[in-house]
């Protein structure tokens, strides 16, 4: 029997996640922060703007009413950009039950406190089960049914078998992980790899050299996710290599996009505007390079992509600078 969900955010990926959920034959409320949007989506039955030619079903009613979004809800779906979440918590967790699954679908570090957004909607509400939804995950794709596999991770594996259940179809498979410190970690420091590969791209160079930035980004990720407690084996699955490998190669991918014009010599400021989506990884570079400091961890990809990005360095001499490094062992 269908669920009834609230999914908070109309972006593209809460319209692929609302289609997805509808498919399955649960009642989906998904709220837009924007009034016109909401009643474009229940109108003409497509998100223009976001996931243009998409068919959203019947079963997906879209609100700018928080407390309409809510109402009846038997489990909440974030999907609100990561530097809105605790703000997005504090506004609903009065609505929140006891025990209720709420889904970060959100990618990224919260600046400032470092925490994952699991951590953040704890923080804000400890009487929920939260769940981290992660892996190689493009909404066009998965809009459209296209074959998907990602992970579903909690500490509550009960909380982790509900979300796989509500989702899982013959086009989305979900497994299960209780490593939710290196899902997140995952998903979140792999938007800074592929704003790394598109400046690559950007800058005219090679297949190589994107083999070398992902692999050893990779390596960087799996150096943060030790001090921070997570499981090695999780950054070699979907919601590591599995989401970097798709976020790095693909013109889908915001965070690319972004590389490729900032490679291209266009400014941040530039790049972002001519996206025109939210790139996730420019706030978790920088969330990234501080923790990186604070724990102190050895991430050169890091470190070059915040002075390219906040401090104005050439890419090409970033690029120079992570080449002539003193020579060591790949593998300690």
């Amino acid at each position: 029997m269908g669920k009834n969900i609230c999914v908070m955010g109309a972006g593209s990926w809460g319209t692929a996640l609302s289609v997805q959920l509808a498919n399955n034959g649960h009642n989906v409320r998904m709220w837009s922060f924007i009034k016109e949007e909401a009643e474009g989506i229940n109108t003409h039955r497509e998100n223009k703007e976001k996931l243009p030619g998409v068919k959203v079903p019947d079963k997906v009613v879209c609100t700018n009413d928080v407390n309409d979004a809510l109402e009846g809800a038997e489990a909440v779906i974030m999907v609100v950009p990561s530097e809105f979440m605790r703000s997005s918590v504090k506004a609903i967790k009065g609505a929140l039950k006891d025990k209720m699954v709420v889904v970060s679908c959100s990618k990224g570090l919260e600046e400032g406190s470092f925490l994952t957004m699991s951590q953040v909607i704890n923080d804000e509400a400890p009487n929920v089960r939260v769940v981290a939804l992660s892996g190689p995950s493009h909404a066009e794709e998965v809009g459209r049914g296209i074959p998907t596999a990602v992970v579903a991770a909690s500490l509550d594996s009960d909380a982790a078998l509900y979300v796989q259940d509500l989702f899982m179809s013959p086009m989305f498979r979900v497994y299960t992980n209780s490593d939710i410190i290196g899902v997140e970690l995952g998903g979140s420091i792999k938007n800074v790899i592929a704003l790394c590969a598109g400046i690559s791209d950007g800058l005219g160079f090679g297949d190589n050299t994107k083999a070398a930035l992902m692999t050893r980004g990779i390596t960087e990720m799996s150096r943060l996710g030790e001090i921070m407690g997570a499981k090695q084996q999780t950054f070699s699955g979907l919601a590591g290599i599995g989401d970097l490998i798709v976020t790095c190669t693909s013109m889908h991918s915001r965070n690319r996009r972004a590389g490729i014009l900032i490679g291209k010599g266009k400014s941040l400021e530039e790049a972002l505007k001519e996206v025109a989506m939210v790139v996730e990884g420019v706030n978790t570079t920088r969330a990234a390079y501080h923790m990186a400091k604070k724990l102190n961890v050895e991430m050169p990809i890091i470190n070059q992509a915040y002075e390219v990005l906040f401090n104005g360095k050439d890419a090409k001499q970033a690029v120079i600078d992570l080449m002539m490094r003193d020579r060591k062992l790949e593998i300690v």
